[in-house]
């Protein structure tokens, strides 16, 4: 039997994998691989989180394998080299992997490619990840979207999802060796990403069990409630999506057949979600650019505030004196994830209230969350600083303490992650600088006023705006 080397990327699952059941239906003994190659992502190698996260998906990926009589075999190194050298040692004939759309890795993919034909390969890039090509969806007038309606209203009359493909139960055996998974050095070695691991299972299996009380849970009542983050509203999804865990149209073919009048808000809530992490991927692949540099030229011309360090490692830790603000990033620093409705009022209080670039905080959730993905990571971020593609005709800025009265009104997320404000009465608890006297007794460590007052920031941060033109 021909051999056909099958690389993982960011698809560390077996069913509904378009690489691996291509090179099974073509007739190849498949050999599972995956090389670490972090040099080669540019300026976004993956952050300490994602590698956390990546050092128990791998291991997941290994044991289904092996349950089936394969096994992965991990390289690290250049990935044209260690394919090279893979082909050498197994006589493969073909490679098989499942695009990835980041500027940094696409131009490498297409240079292996032409290589491997060169050589009489067989290379074949399939679609692993995304419900639509980032390059398949137009204007009338053939050019990319930078507003999300008219893009999600155009790919919805394109959706057609895949057939299901189980994956075997059992895989033939190889005898390739590889380097060992502690040798690729992705587990903290202080092991501060333990509490993470109490909620979060990474793998495939994760995946599906993550879905299956996703169904069984928030996607009732998901509309209204995924902006609230006090409870389980939302999927929790995310970063098994971004390693490939599980694919949007296994998550959308599933949603399909829990359809009753009850549930249809909500499951078309939710896959309008997923159309926003289309929308994201659409963005990075037409403007390349956008990971360091702004989508709207205007805000070239914004000016932001010099870097503070003490204001922005403040922010980093949850010190803000803003309750909300500091309830996120300490949530995101015991989980690895943070709510979306608090990313928003925690990013819009670094980029307006602050007035700090939004690169700077682009890199913390790159270096701290699970699911941290390029393409949503800095269409998240240009979309709250106002520098990308948003379609509101006004300059957005959250008011931190309105945005917690109205999706915290108990106050119970606030308490949860910044329990020394538990002892304060309900209304102190959103601004307790409105209370020093309150502050200064029941919680006298928590910082007594904010990082910038907030009616002052939101002023200069509109002065700014409007001196851009």
């Amino acid at each position: 039997m021909s051999v056909a080397l099958v690389w993982f990327r960011r698809d560390l699952r077996l069913q509904d994998n378009p690489a691996l059941q291509a090179a099974l239906e073509a007739g190849h003994c498949p050999v599972p691989v995956y090389l670490h190659a972090p040099h080669e992502e540019g300026e976004w190698a993956p952050g300490a989180a994602s590698n956390a996260w990546l050092h128990r998906s791998l291991a997941a990926l290994d044991a289904d394998l092996r349950a089936r009589g394969s096994s992965l075999v991990l390289r690290s190194g250049h990935s044209k080299d260690a394919l090279q050298a893979l082909i050498s040692e197994t006589g493969a004939v073909a490679v098989y992997w499942n695009r990835r759309y980041e500027p940094a890795t696409q131009p490498r993919d297409a240079a292996i490619k032409r290589d491997l034909r060169e050589q009489g390969i067989d290379a074949t890039s399939c679609n692993g990840s995304l419900m639509f090509e980032p390059w398949d969806i137009a204007t009338l007038q053939g050019g990319p979207y930078k507003v999300f309606t008219p893009f999600w209203r155009n790919a919805l009359t394109r959706m057609k999802l895949p057939a299901a493909w189980t994956a075997p139960s059992g895989l033939p055996a190889h005898a390739v060796a590889g380097v060992s998974l502690a040798s690729l050095q992705l587990a903290p070695a202080l092991g501060w990403d333990a509490r993470f691991w109490e909620h979060w299972q990474p793998g495939e299996a994760g995946a599906q069990d993550a879905l299956t009380v996703f169904i069984d849970g928030a996607l009732n009542g998901y509309r209204q409630q995924r902006d609230l983050p006090d409870r389980v509203g939302s999927s929790w999804l995310s970063p098994h999506l971004h390693f490939g865990e599980i694919s949007p149209w296994q998550i959308v073919r599933q949603l399909e057949g829990e359809r009753r009048a009850a549930r249809d808000a909500d499951i078309d809530g939710y896959v309008r979600e997923l159309g926003w992490r289309e929308f994201s991927y659409h963005l990075l692949h037409h403007f390349p650019q956008t990971p360091g540099h702004n989508l709207n030229p205007r805000f070239d011309r914004f000016a932001w505030a010099a870097p503070t360090p003490a204001r922005l490692q403040a922010w980093q830790q949850g010190r803000t004196g803003v309750p909300i603000v500091d309830a996120g990033l300490r949530e995101l620093w015991a989980t690895g994830y943070m709510h979306n409705r608090v990313r928003m009022i925690v990013a819009s209080f670094l980029c307006k209230h602050l007035r700090q670039h939004w690169l700077h905080g682009a890199r913390w959730f790159w270096d701290t969350l699970v699911d941290a993905d390029l393409a949503n990571n800095t269409m998240g971020w240009q979309w709250v600083a106002g520098t990308g593609a948003d379609a509101a005709p006004y300059f957005r800025i959250f008011n931190p303490v309105t945005q917690s009265e109205r999706f915290d009104p108990q106050a119970r997320y606030i308490t949860r992650w910044v329990p020394e404000l538990a002892a304060l009465p309900l209304k102190a608890r959103f601004a307790p600088w409105q209370s020093p006297a309150l502050l200064a007794e029941l919680a006298p460590g928590y910082p007594a006023v904010p990082l910038v007052d907030l009616a002052a920031g939101r002023e200069a941060a509109l002065a700014a705006y409007r001196r851009t033109g």
